[in-house]
């Protein structure tokens, strides 16, 4: 396997089958985006939605969000995901090295993500690339 992984840059077909084929083995709840919602993550300047790619099929995705804070700017990973019959072949590491980088790129002073602790190859995986397990609660507000 040959995974190359770019920001998406243009939402076509190819895209839109890949999140529909890809969002239902992340989420059972949310259902894959449609061509509008891909097009606001893929034109808004303050997100990067990577893909990777394998004989130029999408075999996972990342997004990488920044935002800006009194404090500096900061990233956050979101939503990765990898194909069930690509998983444990470097893409999930692909993925998240490029999501790394360009965080460095745009000067944030860290990138966030949290991952269930049930996904034990994705968190191994995120602490063999450095990133360390932070002590804080984290807080949701349902909508």
């Amino acid at each position: 396997m040959t995974v190359e992984v770019r920001p998406a840059h243009r939402v076509d077909d190819d895209l839109i089958d890949a999140f529909a084929r890809l969002i239902p083995q992340l989420s059972s709840s949310s259902p894959p985006p449609d061509r509008d919602a891909l097009t606001a993550i893929v034109d808004n300047p303050h997100s990067v939605l990577f893909v990777a790619t394998d004989d130029d099929v999408i075999v996972g995705s990342l997004t990488l969000a920044f935002y800006r804070i009194p404090t500096g700017v900061k990233a956050w990973i979101e939503d990765v995901v990898v194909d069930g019959g690509a998983r444990g072949k470097g893409v999930g590491e692909a993925l998240s090295r490029a999501a790394v980088a360009e965080a460095a790129h745009r000067g944030a002073k860290n990138v966030s993500l949290t991952s269930r602790s049930s996904r034990e190859a994705a968190n191994r995986l995120y602490q063999r690339l450095g990133f360390e397990p932070y002590e804080t609660n984290l807080y949701r507000y349902r909508l």
